[in-house]
């Protein structure tokens, strides 16, 4: 387990991008998708963890402030480095959870 856990900066943007993406998963579902992708994130090598901690700094910082979520999504549609791939990844990782759990959820716009 790392020493410094990174899944308080992910779940904010996981579940925003969740309630987004799959507005047919319930709050208590969607907690517990949130709460896996946060568990992946925290068990992931410390180099790359630490990568993914830094962009989810960003997006976290961003996310309170007004307009917070249009900036995000306009930064996750873009083809930047490490900005553009931190919401594939927690895509990947919820999306396999709601699969694997729940197959028969229907998933909504698929828009940062």
């Amino acid at each position: 387990m790392p020493a410094v856990r990174s899944s308080h900066l992910v779940a904010p943007f996981a579940d925003r991008l969740l309630a987004a993406d799959v507005p047919a998963l319930g709050v208590v579902q969607r907690a517990e998708v949130v709460a896996f992708v946060g568990r992946r994130v925290d068990g992931l090598p410390g180099f790359i963890r630490l990568g993914v901690t830094g962009v989810a700094a960003v997006f976290r910082v961003l996310l309170p402030l007004p307009g917070g979520w249009r900036i995000v999504s306009a930064l996750s549609r873009r083809p930047l480095p490490l900005l553009g791939e931190y919401p594939r990844l927690v895509r990947s990782l919820a999306y396999a959870y709601i699969w694997e759990r729940w197959p028969q959820t229907p998933t909504g716009r698929g828009g940062a």
